[in-house]
C-alpha cells in the first residue's frame, strides 16, 4: 500500500512538530526547578562592567589647578 503526501499533508506535520516544539520548550522555560539557573543567567550582561570603586574614589575632584 503507497500512501501520498500532498503539500498540505506535511505542512500540516510540518505545523505539528512545530506546536509539539514550541510546547515542549514553554514547560522547559517556565519549569519551577530551572529557576536558579535562569536568575543567574539574567545577570550575565553586567558580568562584565566594573565592581564600584570606593567612596574615596568616587568622590569631586576639583579641576582647577
Amino acid at each position: 500500500m503507497v500512501i501520498e503526501m500532498s503539500t498540505g499533508m506535511i505542512r500540516g506535520l510540518g505545523t505539528v512538530v512545530v506546536f509539539v516544539a514550541f510546547v515542549g520548550l514553554t514547560l522547559w522555560v517556565f519549569n519551577g526547578k530551572r529557576n536558579p539557573e535562569f536568575a543567574e543567567a539574567r545577570l550575565l550582561p553586567f558580568a562584565d562592567e566594573p565592581q564600584p570603586a570606593t567612596p574615596e574614589e568616587t568622590a569631586t575632584r576639583s579641576t582647577r589647578p
